[in-house]
């Protein structure tokens, strides 16, 4: 039986009921806008804009230009004043009518996402809904978080494609009730249909929030220099992230830089390779398209045989494929591991890491092919990568060192625990490790000496939601940390002298 796209999940239906629900975010002749403090206006300099699922040209971007980014963010710091000056029960009422009306409108969300950055649309949905529940969550413990404190006025927020919701739009919503003002700027990557409906909602709430587009190099001055804005939020890749800890070196302006690092899971003294092969499949999620994503498996020699024999059934298990397609008569969408990755660039990218490091000496341990039956007749497939592993990836090449943030794992065999260690820590710090290990001595050993922020033992470590803080080590993260009341405290002002939890320039972590 023929696969066709699931009919309530094709482009031109999503299309009109974003038109339907939220007619203001469009001009006359369909074009999206930008919304600048409270006004949808200026359509920029449209960029085609592309799905990755099958090529589609969802809209065009409007894209803007360096001072008209500046009269944006001018114009959003503009709100600050009166917002901020609203009790934060009143901020408390308006946050909580926008999440209401997200959640109206949650399953269209997630049919957006899916399309926008691919996500399959299973896990959209709970891109979604961990945004709601999240930002709940801090509507219910706001008062204790902002006790002696105070807004700091104008947050600026430059963020990755990969999560509009539940970290971009997660955080917005968290600094406008602790009683800034909030500008965004919108993915180039992903994320501009799904956002864009997202502010819209939270405007009619009342929400001071603004979002534009335009180039990341034309833009950052206004989103990052400019006097206007009290504090940045970037979550990024390490290039770009390192050149704006530069910019902000000699300034005091607040900032929490997100940036990548190699994410590492030990194996040595194991045993239970069930449970590991749930965290293996499971850690595939979206392509491992994720700034928490283990894409370095070191392993103990003695141990490599059963390693693989977990690992190589639960990368084959996994299911990759165009992420809105049925049977015809079907309604609903199957469960997907992986859809296609950002854009046909980032699979090139991946290929020429590969080629790259088995030109270098490394040896091709799997490498999945795509099943033509998980794709329409003659679709464009090439936004689509299947997993790959790779193992002994030497020191000269690209992937020993950096993270790929794709499909494509490289496993390391070590014969002591100091290399074991060290071959965890190749990247000099990052967000997340694990270990997996029956030796509570090691255990402890790792915790306290992996280059990582959060490390975990015999299970994963993620951002993590609600009271969890979340940081990073060296090059991972400069900046304050964030999660639970940190998040509040990143972007308002406490007592004088106050030190704030974080990886500062000095590298030096503060109490």
């Amino acid at each position: 039986m023929a696969k066709i796209i699931l009919p309530q999940a094709e482009w031109s239906v999503l299309l009109n009921k974003v038109k339907s629900v939220t007619p203001e975010i469009f001009d006359n002749e369909g074009r999206i806008l930008n919304l600048i403090a409270g006004e949808w206006k200026n359509p920029g300099r449209g960029k085609p804009y592309f799905s990755s699922v099958d090529g589609t040209e969802l809209g065009k971007l409007p894209m803007l230009s360096l001072q008209e980014g500046y009269q944006a963010v001018k114009a959003a710091a503009a709100e600050y004043k009166d917002w901020s000056k609203l009790s934060l029960d009143n901020r408390k009422d308006k946050i909580k009518t926008a999440l209401d009306l997200i959640k109206q409108n949650s399953e269209l969300i997630a049919y957006l996402l899916t399309w926008e950055i691919g996500k399959p649309f299973h896990q959209s949905q709970v891109s979604v809904d961990r945004c709601i529940t999240g930002v709940e969550w801090y509507l219910d413990n706001i008062e204790s978080m902002m006790e002696g404190r105070q807004p700091l006025g104008l947050i600026s927020n430059i963020a990755s494609w990969n999560y509009p919701m539940s970290v971009l739009m997660h955080a917005m919503l968290v600094q406008a009730v602790a009683g800034n003002s909030v500008i965004a700027k919108t993915p180039t990557d992903g994320g501009l249909f799904s956002l864009s409906l997202a502010c819209a909602l939270a405007r009619r709430a009342g929400v001071p929030v603004s979002l534009i587009s335009g180039s990341g190099g034309e833009l950052s001055d206004a989103l990052i220099q400019c006097q206007e804005v009290a504090a940045l939020s970037y979550v990024g890749g390490k290039s770009h992230g390192r050149g704006i800890a530069l910019s902000l070196l000699d300034t005091q302006k607040r900032h929490m830089l997100e940036m990548e690092g190699v994410n590492a899971y030990g194996i040595w003294d194991f045993d239970n390779w069930e449970d590991l092969a749930g965290q293996i499949k499971k850690g595939f999620e979206y392509g491992k398209q994720r700034c928490t994503a283990y894409v370095r498996w070191v392993v103990q020699r003695e141990l490599f045989p059963k390693f693989l024999d977990t690992y190589i059934p639960a990368i084959k298990s996994l299911k990759v494929g165009n992420p809105l397609l049925v049977e015809e008569g079907e309604t609903q969408l199957p469960k997907l591991d992986i859809g296609p990755l950002i854009n046909t660039d980032k699979v090139e990218e991946l290929r020429g890491y590969y080629g790259d490091a088995l030109a270098k000496g490394s040896i091709g341990l799997y490498k999945g092919d795509l099943d033509n039956n998980m794709f329409t007749p003659n679709q464009d497939t090439s936004a689509y990568f299947a997993p790959a592993t790779l193992l002994n990836v030497s020191r000269n090449s690209h992937l020993y060192y950096n993270e790929p943030f794709g499909p494509l794992d490289t496993i390391q065999v070590v014969d002591s625990v100091d290399e074991l260690i060290t071959e965890m820590n190749v990247s000099n710090g990052n967000l997340v490790s694990s270990i997996a290990t029956d030796n509570k001595v090691l255990a402890d050993r790792a915790a306290s000496e992996l280059r990582s922020f959060k490390v975990g033992v015999n299970k994963v470590r993620s951002r993590g939601d609600r009271e969890e803080t979340f940081g990073g080590l060296g090059q991972s993260w400069k900046g304050c940390f964030v999660g639970g009341k940190y998040l509040v405290y990143a972007v308002t002002q406490g007592p004088a002298n106050e030190k704030l939890p974080g990886n500062f320039k000095d590298y030096t972590l503060l109490p």
